[in-house]
């Protein structure tokens, strides 16, 4: 595991319980619930820009490269994705949604931590 995958790692897993908590408490989606998700999404691009350095440094991705990128590009849609959806559904439920992107893109990362070594 990498610097990156840990990064989301926190990242993500703290977005996750924020989300949660608000929907619990019954809130609709607020600044914090979707700054956590943005968070994400920072992680995520951080993830983009160190993994082309890494390429272009000459390091090599041991699996299937169009897999690669295919996971990065996907967990990069997911965060803008829920937070339209929690604006145009400003209920409860919409944090559950967002709860879900954190996980959703911790678990990309594992996978692709895998793809890469």
């Amino acid at each position: 595991m990498d610097a990156y995958f840990y990064i989301i790692l926190a990242v993500g897993l703290l977005s996750t319980v924020i989300c949660l908590a608000a929907g619990i408490m019954r809130k609709a989606p607020n600044d914090a619930t979707i700054l956590s998700v943005a968070a994400v999404e920072v992680a995520l691009m951080v993830y983009l820009v160190g993994s082309i350095i890494r390429v272009i440094a000459g390091e090599t991705i041991a699996g299937e490269a169009w897999e690669f990128w295919g996971y990065l590009v996907t967990a990069m849609l997911l965060p803008p994705a829920a937070v339209y959806w929690s604006i145009l559904e400003r209920t409860r439920w919409s944090n559950f949604v967002l709860a879900a992107v954190g996980v959703t893109a911790l678990v990309m990362a594992a996978r692709m931590n895998q793809i890469w070594y």
